[in-house]
């Protein structure tokens, strides 16, 4: 279990830090989602890598249960796979616009994605009646229609324009 203050990073670092090709991929990354700091983009990488370890595992090893428990949980994330082979076939652009700074922007609450994570920071943003303070969680996709602005907010801005 670990010590409860010593916790370990959730993503590791590149093998190799100054490769050019990289850099430039994750600086379009940081522009396209938004992001603060190519951590962000690391931690998505080592939850693909984990699905796609899964994945390859059950190839080697078929387990029924195991592999209906990484379907469940990979189309309750809103990945639609029914074979190992789609799970292999997802992409790092697809878990990060699975985020919740990505939704928000996409579904028009804001003109750009970093203005959608300040909203997501100050807590102006619902999820299922929930305020959410962070603009990495990954919704569910039963979740993804009640993603809304907090009606408090919105009232402030009709007295503020009206």
């Amino acid at each position: 279990m670990g010590h409860p203050k010593r916790m370990r990073r959730a993503y590791e670092r590149p093998k190799r830090p100054y490769d050019k090709e990289r850099i430039k991929r994750e600086q379009k990354l940081l522009s396209e989602f938004g992001l603060k700091r190519k951590a962000e983009i690391w931690k998505a990488e080592s939850l693909l890598r984990n699905y796609r370890r899964r994945a390859r595992e059950l190839l080697a090893n078929p387990d029924e249960k195991k592999q209906s428990e990484l379907f469940e949980k990979l189309s309750k994330q809103g990945f639609r796979s029914t074979k190992l082979e789609d799970v292999l076939a997802i992409k790092l652009e697809d878990i990060l616009s699975r985020r919740l700074q990505t939704l928000v922007y996409k579904k028009g609450f804001t003109s750009t994605p970093k203005h959608a994570r300040q909203l997501i920071v100050h807590m102006h943003i619902l999820v299922d009646g929930r305020k959410m303070a962070w603009p990495s969680y990954i919704v569910p996709a039963n979740m993804e229609d009640k993603i809304e602005i907090n009606p408090k907010l919105a009232e402030k801005k009709v007295k503020k324009n009206g």
